[in-house]
C-alpha cells in the first residue's frame, strides 16, 4: 500500500490548472505528470508523439485513429487484440498503466488524463478540479496563445467540450462533478497563488498525517 500522497488536477481549459500543477511541483519538489504522459505512452507503443497527441484527451480519437497512425514497423509489435483497437483506446490503456506505475513509485501531481478515476483504488489521492469564470479564462487563453477574443473563445469551447466528452466516456462520471473530486477551486476568486497556497497546505498536512 502506498504511503505517499498523490494530487490529481482536473481543469477547465484556460483556468490555469497546468500552471498551478507546475508551481505545486516546484514548491513540493515532486514530479509533475502532464504532457510527458503522452510521450511516455507514445514511446511504449512505438508511435510518434504527434500521433499520440492527436488522440489525447479527446473521444474523437476513436473515430480518427485509423487515419492518424501510419502503417509500418509498429504493426509488428502489436498483438492481434491490440491491432483491432482504435489508437485512442491503446493510448488510454497504456497511459493508464503508466499513471498507476508512477503513482506506486512515489508522490506526484497528475494533470488531466482521468487520473482521479484511474487511481480510484488509492485512498491517498487529493483529487481536485480547477475552474474559473468564462471571461477570465478567455483573457488567459488570449494571452497564452496570442489569440483574438473570438478565437480564444472558440478554442476554449472546443477544448472543454472534448475534455468533457473524453472524461465522461472513459469514466461514466460527470466531468468536474463533486463525486469525483475532494475539492473544487475557483481561480477567479482565489487566484493562481491562492489555489497553489491552499493545495500546498493541504498536501503538507495530508502527507504529515501519513508519516
Amino acid at each position: 500500500m502506498m504511503k505517499h500522497t498523490i494530487i490529481t488536477i482536473g481543469r477547465q481549459f484556460g483556468s490555469g490548472g497546468h500552471e498551478i500543477g507546475n508551481r505545486l511541483a516546484e514548491r513540493l519538489d515532486i514530479p509533475l505528470y502532464d504532457h510527458n504522459l503522452i510521450r511516455m505512452a507514445a514511446q511504449e507503443l512505438r508511435i510518434s508523439n504527434e500521433d499520440a497527441t492527436k488522440v489525447d484527451e479527446t473521444i474523437l480519437g476513436r473515430f480518427l485513429s485509423a487515419y492518424v497512425v501510419s502503417t509500418g514497423d509498429y504493426t509488428a509489435f502489436m498483438s492481434g487484440e491490440e491491432a483491432g483497437k482504435p489508437l485512442s483506446d491503446r493510448v488510454f490503456e497504456r497511459q493508464s498503466a503508466i499513471i498507476r506505475k508512477l503513482a506506486e513509485r512515489g508522490p506526484g501531481i497528475f494533470v488531466g488524463r482521468c487520473a482521479d478515476y484511474i487511481l480510484g483504488d488509492y485512498s491517498n489521492c487529493i483529487n481536485t478540479f480547477i475552474y474559473a469564470y468564462k471571461e477570465d479564462r478567455v483573457r488567459r487563453v488570449m494571452k497564452v496563445y496570442h489569440l483574438e477574443e473570438k478565437q480564444a473563445l472558440d478554442k476554449m469551447k472546443k477544448m472543454d467540450r472534448e475534455r468533457k466528452l473524453y472524461y465522461e466516456a472513459r469514466t461514466g462520471r460527470a466531468w468536474g462533478g463533486i463525486e469525483s473530486n475532494s475539492m473544487v477551486f475557483n481561480v477567479s476568486l482565489l487566484g493562481i497563488d491562492g489555489v497553489t497556497d491552499a493545495l500546498e497546505a493541504i498536501y503538507r498536512k495530508w502527507d504529515a498525517g501519513r508519516t
